[in-house]
């Protein structure tokens, strides 16, 4: 497995080895003991989430504050432009983000640690995300900041209106949103 920093060095993309022929590819999504020995993290994975969406959906950038989750995110069809925010308001890197085009066809992954937000936009016609997570789904604990905070500035792929939930329409500015400490 390949390991990249991004410009924020926590952010990472990961490469699995892939085997192709004209059968067709095999790769290992995942494998703990590969994970570990690559990035030097250890992680327990407790829930497997998968969305599809269609192109010009944008979700984000959301994270959850009191059961913050770390996120391996992969896209197994399709195209998106994947992005994380530091959200640790004492990080040098505060309010910084990091963007890669994850694919079926790349076969990329991001890691996306505890302590940073995270949103995507889809960019084909559709896409599957799938994605790991380091603690449970608390609805309580989720927070959204908005995919255009000024503050933040992500340079997101042209997209003539993205389609946003009512979650993510009504996101906070960064400068009003509560994040880490």
């Amino acid at each position: 497995m390949k390991v990249t920093p991004t410009a924020l060095p926590e952010v990472l993309i990961l490469e699995p080895k892939v085997f192709g022929d004209a059968r067709g590819f095999f790769m290992e999504s995942f494998n703990q003991r590969a994970f570990e020995d690559a990035t030097g993290l250890q992680r327990d994975f407790v829930q497997d989430n998968h969305s599809r969406s269609r192109q010009g959906v944008l979700r984000g950038i959301h994270y959850q504050l009191e059961q913050p989750q770390g996120k391996l995110v992969r896209v197994t069809q399709g195209r998106v432009f994947d992005v994380a925010v530091d959200l640790r308001r004492h990080s040098p890197r505060f309010g910084q983000w990091a963007g890669v085009e994850l694919s079926g066809d790349n076969q990329r992954q991001l890691w996306v640690p505890e302590g940073f937000g995270h949103g995507f936009l889809v960019l084909s016609e559709s896409a599957d995300f799938l994605y790991k997570t380091t603690d449970y789904y608390h609805p309580a604990s989720e927070r959204c900041i908005r995919f255009d905070d000024p503050d933040i500035a992500i340079e997101w792929p042209e997209v003539a209106e993205p389609a946003l939930s009512e979650k993510d329409r009504a996101g906070d500015a960064l400068k009003d949103a509560e994040v880490f400490e």
